[in-house]
């Protein structure tokens, strides 16, 4: 008996537990919003056009000098002359600075009147062989004699043009590292002078845009200094290797002017434009939902949002090729989808 009435209270607490999660549940389904059927969704469009492709890549970089040097001495000794300060414009060929020479010029007179010597000696030798008086062996040593002098002579005149030092070429003198009275020892570093009659915009641009780039190409740079102003340069080098984000260097080479110097280490900028295809169908990158090898659109039809498949060519910045899928001059969605689905009503904002 009492088996019965547990069995008979168990039941009817499973019947009421089961009617609470019904109730329940039908209270919460209430709750949940369903969306109006007939109700507009306010999506901005675009329409799907006929377009030239093109692609304009800004890159920036900074200029390198044309040219950089530090002058070294090849001779030692005390600077006794330095003509230069920093900043100076030197021509090529320019003093630099002079190194004493007046043990070298000690030595070179020294020398000569060696050479003298033996030469009278030689004069001696060939009147006495004449007359059989000595052997002709005299007059073979006194001429190896003023052969090696000579030749003595000759390398003391090469490290005495040493101790002139001149600027390779035209520049600036950017660094001076020495002063008249210091004494040096060949490569000593005594100034440095960099060439800024032309620049080199040095810029890192990718992969994938590297080959736009041609060696020889005229190319319009920009400066923040000068912002109005479009200087001409030259394609003069595309990297080989790039590093390890992929990216390659490419080298500008502008011509300095004096009216707008520009000077090493100032950034500078390119625009390249490429063109990616001539006229095609295309439409704004908004529009695109989903991945780019299953693109779909929205495309507005009779007031309602319907998503089609779409096949997608080249790309831009702001623009993707639609290869099939849509026609031109239809109204595509690009602002919105998110509320969208496939027959959802839209209302163009």
């Amino acid at each position: 008996m009492k088996r019965i009435f547990v069995a008979i209270g168990l039941a009817a607490t499973i019947g009421l537990t089961g009617y609470k999660l019904l109730d329940n549940k039908e209270k919460v389904a209430a709750k949940v919003y369903k969306p109006e059927v007939n109700l507009k969704v306010g999506v901005r469009t675009a329409k799907a056009e006929v377009r030239d492709l093109s692609q304009e890549s800004q890159f920036l970089g900074s200029f390198a000098a044309n040219r950089e040097i530090e002058i070294r001495p090849q001779a030692g000794g005390e600077i006794v002359q330095l003509p230069i300060v920093e900043g100076q414009m030197v021509g090529a060929g320019k003093l630099v600075a002079k190194i004493d020479d007046d043990q070298l010029r000690f030595q070179i007179e020294a020398l000569q009147i060696s050479i003298e010597g033996y030469q009278n000696d030689l004069k001696r030798y060939e009147a006495l062989v004449k007359g059989d008086a000595t052997p002709a062996v005299n007059i073979e040593k006194t001429q190896l004699n003023i052969r090696s002098t000579q030749a003595q002579i000759k390398q003391l005149q090469k490290q005495l043009s040493q101790t002139t030092i001149t600027a390779p070429f035209s520049g600036i003198v950017t660094t001076k590292m020495v002063e008249k009275g210091s004494v040096v020892s060949p490569g000593t570093p005594l100034a440095k002078v960099t060439d800024i009659s032309s620049l080199k915009l040095v810029v890192q641009v990718p992969e994938k845009a590297v080959n736009q780039f041609k060696m020889g190409q005229m190319i319009s740079v920009k400066t923040e200094v000068y912002p109005d102003i479009d200087f001409k340069g030259r394609v003069s080098l595309i990297g080989a290797q790039g590093d390890a984000a992929h990216n390659y260097p490419v080298e500008i080479t502008v011509l300095n002017t004096a009216a707008h110097q520009l000077r090493a280490g100032m950034y500078g900028s390119i625009a390249n434009t490429s063109e990616l295809k001539g006229q095609t169908l295309s439409v704004p990158r908004q529009a695109i939902v989903g991945s780019t090898k299953q693109a779909q659109v929205y495309v507005v039809e009779d007031g309602k949002a319907v998503l089609r498949d779409v096949k997608i060519g080249a790309t831009t910045n702001d623009y993707y090729e639609i290869t099939s899928g849509i026609q031109a001059g239809e109204q595509v969605v690009v602002s919105g989808q998110i509320n969208l689905q496939n027959g959802t009503p839209v209302v163009a904002q």
